[in-house]
Order: structure tokens, then sequence, then C-alpha cells
């Protein structure tokens, strides 16, 4: 009985984490992006995002068309061609964007939760971005997005 039990835990464990693995981020690519409530053209717009390089998480996919989420967990369905690969992440906590990637270097700014950056690349757990018209490094905590 003790080893169904577990056998049972094992399985739903690593079906979860197997549906965690096909969620990915992209982001994006226009600046109005319509989001539909099905996989298809036929279906009505739910919403539209004007916000370009946002990104959002792909939970679903079906043809050519990708279920999302975003970071507030609005979701719909977006066609393919309006994503690309994800090269952005939003803040969900305050940072300071730094010259150099330790925190000892010079700090340029500080950035506030929910600003959306652009990353130009990434090593260890520092990201070199571009938000406005600053570029420097912060350290990629605490953001929704994914780095790689």
């Amino acid at each position: 009985m003790q080893k169904k039990i577990i056998l049972i835990l094992l399985a739903i464990f690593f079906s979860n984490f197997a549906i965690a693995e096909n969620n990915y981020y992209l982001m994006l690519k226009n600046n109005k992006v319509n989001v539909r409530y099905g996989p298809g053209f036929d279906y009505p717009v739910k919403f539209i995002y004007k916000k370009k390089f946002l990104p959002i998480k792909v939970i679903d996919k079906k043809e050519n068309f990708r279920r999302i989420v975003d970071i507030e967990n609005n979701s719909g369905w977006i066609h393919t061609s309006q994503l690309r690969k994800n090269k952005s992440f939003i803040l969900e906590k305050n940072q300071t964007l730094f010259s150099k990637p330790t925190k000892y270097s010079k700090p340029i700014i500080k950035i506030a939760k929910g600003r959306l950056l652009l990353i130009k690349k990434c090593k260890k757990k520092w990201c070199r971005v571009k938000t406005e018209k600053y570029i420097g490094w912060l350290k990629a905590e605490n953001i929704w997005g994914n780095i790689n």
C-alpha cells in the first residue's frame, strides 16, 4: 500500500514538472497585438496589447496560435506572427541599475517595480539591460520573464 502511494505521488510530481517545462516566455513583436478568446481568427478579440516587447508566458499551443498569460494573469490566444523570442522581463521589485555586474560598482539609476527592460546579455545572475535612455547591469532576481 505504501509503495502504491509513493508511486502515485511520484507520478503526480513528474507530470506537474513536465507540464511546467512546456511553459516558456516569448515577447510581443508589435505595438498592437490582438488577444483572442480562442485559437483562430474566427474567435473575437478579447483585448489588445499596446506594448511592444512585453514578455508573456506561453501555456498552450494549437497550430499557429499560442495561449498566453501575462504578469497580471490575463490570458488568451495570440497568432505566432505576433510573437518573438523573449529578450525582455518586468521587474517585480524595485532595483538599482549598476555600471558593472556587481553591487559595488557605480549605481546609475533606481528602476521601479513594473518596469519593462530589454535584455542585451546575461551572465551568471546579472543582466545588461536597456530601459529608455539607460543601459546598465542589474541582478536578475524578482523578475517576470526568462533570462535564457
